[in-house]
């Protein structure tokens, strides 16, 4: 007797297939009012169009609305349409994420700014192709964030309700600029302590993957205290928990899971909780090695291969495992400690098992 495989909680109550029908309705939308103003922005449309669309594993609205439905919400399409917002708050993330990472790639294709970059090229145009590429990403960046706001805005809720979601949801885009900016400004000092490594995970990831969206999904159900309190206790260190999952495969990650190359996080120099575990294990010469690669844009095969080596005889890699599984406990302890709704709570559980699992 054979059973069919479960059906992943992205995919549960059609919750996929009904983010993407959002999106795509959206930047149809969206793409015929940038035409009206100039032909010249259709390439802008097919960029967000081919970021948004064309990959994405949709875990925070995921999160948004089983915590939405676990605190009782009543499923309707506006909702699903409501948190479909929080896919172009990442876009925005990503593409500017990209750009002052000097990423190649996303998702195994050309990054934003690489993208405009060779259309500059291939086109002939005046001045420098990086610089031109360097500037759209910044705007398409900003695009999606702008209209993160209008779908949130135009999903059909009532007011009272997106008001009430409002303050999580401008909170959240806060904390992830601030936190993107601490990781650059910890690559510029060098800081490798534990610490800061933390911080800028909590910030940068952790808080708007999780802890945000299921508040906000909170929000716009009403939820009570102990829900909410519930729900930051199991988001917190399950976002961390994601992040280092992230972190890991940064270094050890197998590109054609990940889409991007292997060691990127090294070559671009992120001061993450599994280099900051390393550099506090190695002695002087492992630390002037892991030093002298990080951050090294011209960073080779073997070299990655080396630094990976360094990495995982330090401890560093097991140490960062064992945090994953420690912090994912936690989450899961502190979502047992609540009532919720049975499917959003198995929902939640299966989230927590596949955001700090996952090989991509």
């Amino acid at each position: 007797m054979t059973h069919a495989a479960p059906v992943s909680p992205v995919d549960r109550a059609g919750l996929r297939q009904r983010i993407d029908k959002s999106l795509t309705e959206f930047l149809t939308g969206q793409r015929g009012w940038l035409t009206t103003v100039d032909d010249a922005l259709v390439p802008v449309a097919e960029a967000i169009e081919a970021f948004v669309l064309g990959g994405g594993k949709r875990l925070r609205p995921a999160f948004a609305y089983w915590g939405y439905r676990g605190a009782g919400g009543v499923d309707s399409d506006q909702v699903v349409a409501a948190l479909a917002a929080l896919e172009f708050v990442q876009a925005s993330a990503l593409i500017h994420d990209d750009l002052m990472d000097r990423s190649d790639t996303r998702r195994g294709e050309p990054a934003v700014h690489r993208r405009f970059a060779a259309r500059h090229r291939a086109a002939r145009w005046g001045g420098d192709p990086d610089a031109f590429g360097d500037a759209a990403a910044i705007l398409l960046g900003d695009l999606c964030l702008v209209w993160s706001d209008e779908v949130l805005h135009s999903a059909g809720l009532d007011p009272r309700t997106v008001a009430r979601a409002r303050p999580v949801f401008d909170e959240m885009r806060t904390e992830v600029t601030v936190g993107q900016y601490l990781d650059v400004l910890t690559q510029a000092t060098g800081d490798t302590s534990l610490e800061r490594a933390g911080k800028v995970a909590r910030y940068k990831s952790a808080k708007y993957t999780v802890e945000r969206p299921l508040l906000l999904g909170a929000a716009l159900a009403d939820a009570p205290a102990e829900v909410r309190a519930a729900y930051s206790a199991y988001g917190l260190p399950l976002g961390e928990a994601f992040q280092l999952r992230d972190d890991v495969l940064g270094v050890f990650g197998d590109p054609e899971r990940t889409g991007k190359p292997a060691g990127d996080d090294l070559r671009e120099g992120k001061r993450t909780y599994l280099v900051a575990a390393a550099l506090e294990a190695v002695d002087a010469a492992g630390r002037e090695l892991l030093l002298g690669g990080l951050g090294d844009p011209a960073l080779t095969a073997d070299g990655v291969a080396r630094l990976r080596e360094l990495i995982t005889a330090s401890g560093a890699l097991e140490r960062t495992e064992r945090r994953i599984a420690t912090l994912t406990e936690s989450a899961l302890a502190a979502l047992a400690t609540v009532d919720l709704d049975t499917e959003a709570r198995q929902s939640l559980v299966d989230l927590a098992i596949a955001a700090t699992r996952r090989a991509d």
